[in-house]
């Protein structure tokens, strides 16, 4: 089974039991390791069976593919970040004063950046310049260095970007929870509807096991998770892993897909994604 997930503690973590031939009756992963705006292009593509992508391409990409119930990244406190360098006379800076400014983004198809683009709408009187895309790595270092006037970040950057000298002027979450009580929706797991309903309901039942092997000895994915996490320091790593694996990966659960309904329902009213088709979420 041809999978691509990201090299992030929160998806090796997750994998690890399965991708290691630990999981009683799965079937066996020929894992690729891709950042999220690399898997995103591959579903837009039809490549492989199992993929990690944003919530956000999934009007692109549902009719081959079914969402997953588990094995994703979905939470509360877990948002993207809008940063920005702290003006000197240390005044709070807001949404406003991001109105023709230029901000990086770590890909246009992210569910980062659809939620940048709902907080903008409502935050940002005439909205952003231009948008910048960047490796999610460089977004700090290019904000730091004066290249653009704020950025987007993911991941454990929200552990490191006082780093950076880096002021957090939003929390994509925060305006999330806030404005819809709903939980965050991030990442998907999705199969090729072409497998079958037998087979992706195998799929779904050997990534919850994963996750719940992975919870029962985190130390047996340690050194998976710290050798693909790019000289991330262990304890970020740990702190990636606590904030972004959690009920929600096991299963979505109700409200995990009201949040994923929310979201895209949402996206579509404002023009930013195609709707959904009816049982369009239904996995099996």
């Amino acid at each position: 089974m041809r999978i691509a997930y990201s090299p992030c503690p929160n998806d090796t973590f997750v994998f690890h039991a399965w991708a290691h031939g630990r999981v009683p009756g799965a079937p066996a992963l020929d894992v690729t390791f891709a950042d999220i705006d690399i898997t995103n292009g591959m579903a837009e593509r039809g490549e492989f069976d199992v993929l990690k992508v944003s919530y956000a391409v999934l009007p692109w990409v549902l009719d081959d593919y079914a969402l997953l119930p588990c094995g994703g990244a979905l939470g509360r406190g877990c948002g993207p970040l809008v940063l920005s360098r702290q003006p000197g006379d240390g005044q709070q800076l807001t949404g406003k004063d991001l109105a023709g400014k230029t901000v990086a983004v770590p890909s246009e198809r992210s569910t980062a950046y659809l939620l940048f683009r709902l907080w903008a709408a409502a935050e940002v009187p005439g909205g952003v310049g231009e948008i910048k895309v960047l490796p999610f790595h460089a977004i700090m270092p290019a904000v730091r260095d004066g290249e653009v006037d704020a950025g987007l970040v993911i991941h454990e950057a929200r552990f490191t970007y006082q780093n950076y000298g880096l002021h957090c002027l939003a929390d994509m979450g925060e305006h999330w929870e806030q404005t819809t009580g709903l939980p965050i929706p991030l990442g998907a797991i999705i199969a090729k509807r072409s497998l079958g309903a037998e087979r992706l309901r195998e799929l779904a039942d050997a990534a919850r096991t994963s996750v719940r092997m992975a919870w029962d000895d985190p130390e047996a994915s340690r050194a998976y998770v710290l050798d693909h996490s790019q000289e991330m320091d262990p304890a970020v790593a740990d702190q990636h892993i606590g904030l972004y694996v959690n009920e929600f990966t096991a299963d979505l659960g109700e409200s995990g897909y009201a949040a994923v309904r929310g979201l895209l329902t949402r996206a579509a009213a404002e023009g930013l994604v195609p709707p959904l088709g009816p049982g369009a979420l239904d996995a099996f």
